[in-house]
């Protein structure tokens, strides 16, 4: 890219407390040196300890932010969360199908860390169907797997293997299956899996509550350095990144539920932007 600072458009949901969505999304975009973006697709009343409601944009409008984005400004890569029912994730296809959008990281946000709902029930196939074969990157955790694939989400460390393959053949061209919500074991690991075969990706296990909106982050920061890497570089520095917002996540007193990550740990403390 010659050195340019990379345009990054986030869609997806809002978090009035920061920590989540569009506002995790943008705050990870600009950690790692990109210009970020964002096309609202639904507006949520929620805080670290819940979910109190949802209103989803009319979807032709989620359409217009699209397209005013598109028309102005090139857009390097796109990270999708959120997208709350059926008729959104046609109209996101729809619209990024029709500018060409490249580098797409799809995190299929489903159900929040309080538990509550994201997605409505009849928007599975939409997103299955529709933006799961856009995805240049498709980061599921085990849950959200499951449901794409139509399964109950009791797997093995071994069964997730399969499983990767499984997402695969939905049509990205590449799935991180990611292992957080396997218990038993003082490593968490996220399997990226393409053409190519499997790679997996251990890392230590940090004991914390403050884990709102760790999804976002790592799909965003993902995002954020496809521009400038190989997939697989993009993938490794954002889990280095999230590692270490989240073991920075206690320097930080928002709320009384699942707290945020620290998203500017390194910028605070005066380390820079991350190198990989």
């Amino acid at each position: 890219m010659s050195g340019r600072v990379p345009n990054v458009l986030s869609i997806a949901g809002t978090d009035p407390t920061g920590g989540a969505g569009i506002h995790a999304d943008l705050k990870s975009f600009a950690a790692q040196g990109a210009y970020g973006m964002a096309v609202v697709t639904a507006v949520v009343a929620q805080n670290t300890q819940g979910v109190r409601g949802v209103v989803a944009l009319d979807p032709e409008f989620v359409g217009e932010q699209i397209d005013a984005v598109f028309e102005d400004v090139q857009v390097d890569a796109v990270k999708i969360g959120m997208v709350a029912n059926a008729a959104i994730a046609r109209a996101i296809a729809e619209r990024l199908r029709r500018h060409g959008a490249r580098r797409i990281v799809l995190d299929p946000v489903m159900v929040a860390k309080s538990g509550d709902r994201l997605l409505d029930e009849d928007a599975v196939d939409a997103v299955r169907e529709q933006l799961v074969p856009l995805a240049d990157v498709l980061t599921p955790n085990l849950p959200e797997a499951a449901v794409l694939l139509g399964e109950e989400p009791d797997w093995s460390e071994a069964e997730m293997r399969r499983r990767a393959h499984d997402l695969l053949a939905l049509g990205p061209r590449r799935v991180l299956l990611k292992g957080g919500h396997l218990e038993g074991s003082p490593t968490s690991t996220d399997l990226l899996c393409g053409s190519e075969g499997i790679l997996e990706l251990p890392a230590p296990r940090i004991e914390t509550t403050n884990d709102h909106g760790t999804g976002c982050t790592l799909s965003a920061a993902i995002a954020a350095r496809l521009p400038r890497m190989p997939v697989e570089d993009a993938v490794r520095g954002a889990k280095e990144y999230l590692h270490g917002a989240l073991a920075a996540s206690d320097r930080l007193d928002v709320g009384r539920g699942h707290g945020p990550l620290h998203h500017f740990f390194a910028l605070w403390e005066g380390e820079g932007i991350p190198a990989r």
